[in-house]
């Protein structure tokens, strides 16, 4: 974080010291899931405040309950996000978060500021699906096959000048209070997002037009002063160099993310799932993050889940204690492939019903091309639609 220096003001000499002897404040660096809800949290605050600024939301005035004919979406993940590139989006949102609260302080909106009359533009009610229970029977069984399928996959290889592609589809949880106060579960309209990525990490591109904070023709993710990669902000030069022994990369992990996110076993589990979600990783690095993965307490096997894109396949899950969110990494169920994530609510909290899906991905395209913007061969060139 770069601090910009302010003038002092004259302080009797006893503050002054003080003041040097103490500790300058740290820069705490937030885990990708973190940043992922910061992210989500600020897109909504966006949109309510929005709201705000137009229709009278005081006592009195009409309320809107969601509108006529919006209805619950076939498919619902944050991101991806993602590591080490989402600090740019928090950015650019909460820039826009302190505009539109500009706005709604000019448009003379007083009252109850803080809930719009309506859910966020696009946005549908969020589906609600039976929580099947997870185990660790055949967990060891299906990690096998999955590492095995991994270790095996021909994946593309970038040279010199060229960019990662990455294409998939995503829905993540918005929250949105009624004016009666209380909490609705909405999600975004399943949308395309496609990312392109230098393998030293120091260029890109992401086009996400669903997203106010995203221009329609994408906005940059360079590097320009090529900042230290880690595991929650990678390359894929970076994850060529990191160990393929479970063990070991465990460890590391657990060494490099101590302190973050909602416990050390979670912090764990939330790492790998976003080195996973959208990036190519090298076949037998995948292969020993899945079967690190396994090794982490509250990890668990299930029978069936459903990724962004439609498809059914088994997944590799955890639940985050602390909010009751579990989250799925789903594979193929002939092929063991990676398709996807599903978030699941598994409990109530804070007005997120338990069986509430709070995002979902569907990864549909990995590919190497020479520019960014540029997408591989079948897709052609103009834009998805959302």
């Amino acid at each position: 974080m770069i601090r910009t220096p302010r003038r002092r003001r004259e302080e009797p000499l006893d503050h002054a010291e003080l003041t040097r002897l103490l500790p300058a404040p740290g820069d705490p660096e937030l885990s990708s899931d973190r940043l992922n809800r910061l992210e989500e949290h600020l897109m909504t605050e966006i949109r309510n405040r929005t709201s705000d600024a137009g229709p009278d939301t005081s006592p009195g005035a009409s309320t809107g309950a969601p509108p006529a004919g919006a209805h619950a979406g076939d498919r619902a993940p944050r991101p991806v996000r993602r590591p080490g590139r989402r600090p740019v989006l928090v950015g650019a949102a909460a820039a826009l978060v302190l505009a539109a609260a500009g706005v709604a302080g000019l448009a003379g909106g007083s009252g109850d500021s803080g809930r719009a009359v309506a859910p966020p533009a696009g946005a549908v009610p969020a589906p609600v699906v039976q929580v099947v229970r997870g185990s660790t029977a055949g967990l060891a069984g299906a990690v096998a096959d999955i590492s095995g399928a991994a270790a095996r996959a021909e994946l593309p290889e970038p040279g010199p000048g060229q960019f990662l592609y990455i294409r998939s589809e995503v829905s993540w949880l918005v929250s949105w209070e009624g004016a009666d106060g209380k909490n609705r579960s909405y999600v975004d309209k399943i949308h395309p997002r496609e990312v392109w990525m230098s393998p030293d990490g120091d260029k890109g591109w992401l086009m996400e037009p669903y997203k106010e904070a995203v221009d329609r023709d994408g906005i940059t993710l360079d590097d320009p002063e090529g900042g230290e990669r880690t595991l929650n902000s990678p390359s894929y030069d970076y994850l060529r160099t990191l160990p393929t022994d479970p063990n070991l990369l465990l460890k590391k992990i657990y060494d490099e993310t101590g302190g973050m996110g909602n416990g050390p076993d979670q912090q764990a589990f939330s790492t790998i799932g976003d080195l996973l979600r959208e990036q190519v990783v090298p076949p037998k690095l995948a292969a020993g993050l899945y079967r690190a993965a396994a090794r982490i307490p509250g990890v668990v096997l299930v029978d069936d889940s459903v990724d962004a894109a439609g498809r059914h396949g088994v997944a590799i899950a955890r639940t985050d204690e602390a909010d009751g969110g579990r989250t799925e990494w789903i594979f193929d169920r002939e092929t063991y492939t990676y398709l996807g994530e599903r978030t699941v609510q598994t409990r109530d909290v804070e007005g997120i019903k338990a069986g509430t899906v709070r995002g979902r991905t569907a990864v549909t395209d990995r590919a190497v091309v020479d520019a960014v913007k540029q997408r591989p061969a079948g897709l052609g060139d103009a834009p998805p639609s959302a």
